[in-house]
C-alpha cells in the first residue's frame, strides 16, 4: 500500500471551515484491509472523531475496500474526507459494474458488507461511471 497523504491546512482561520483528508493506493490483495483500518482509525483518532462515529468509519471503510478488492480491477484507492460537518469515504476501483446491495441467507459466509454500510452510513451510492462507491456521515469534531 503506497503512504497516505494528509491534507490538513494550517492557515485555516478560527470559525472557518476545516478540511481533513486522506488518500491511499492499496495493492488489491486482501492483506491490506487490516492496515486500511489502522491507518483510517488513526486519522479519525487525529481529527478527533468520536469513538462510536470512528467505529462506523473504520467498518465502512473495511467492507468498501474488501468490496473493491474482491469485486474490483486494478489498484483500489481510499479517500476520506472531513470537513467539519460531513465525513466521507470514497473506494475506487477501476471495474465499472457498480456494487449493489445483495442478500445473503443465513448460511452464507459473505454478502453483508453494503447492507452493514446503508445501515451505518446516513448515505451511500456509486459514481464515476460506477467506478466509486461512496458513504457520508454527520461529523463533527469532539469538544475538548
Amino acid at each position: 500500500m503506497s503512504p497516505a497523504a494528509a491534507v490538513s491546512p494550517a492557515d485555516a482561520k478560527p470559525g472557518s471551515l476545516t478540511l481533513r483528508s486522506f488518500e491511499a493506493d492499496i495493492d488489491p490483495d486482501p492483506v491490506h484491509v487490516a492496515d486500511t483500518r489502522h491507518r483510517t482509525a488513526t486519522a479519525m483518532q487525529q481529527w478527533d472523531v468520536s469513538a462510536t462515529l470512528a467505529e462506523d468509519v473504520v467498518v465502512v471503510v473495511s467492507e468498501l475496500v474488501t468490496n473493491a478488492i474482491e469485486h474490483g480491477h486494478g489498484t483500489v484507492r481510499l479517500r476520506v474526507i472531513h470537513d467539519d460537518g460531513e465525513l466521507r469515504i470514497e473506494v475506487t476501483d477501476d471495474n465499472p459494474t457498480p456494487a449493489q446491495l445483495g442478500s445473503a441467507s443465513g448460511l452464507d459466509e459473505s454478502g453483508r458488507g453494503l447492507l452493514l454500510v446503508a445501515v451505518l452510513a446516513r448515505d451511500w451510492g456509486v459514481g464515476d461511471g460506477g467506478r466509486t462507491t461512496w458513504a457520508t456521515f454527520r461529523a463533527a469534531r469532539e469538544k475538548p
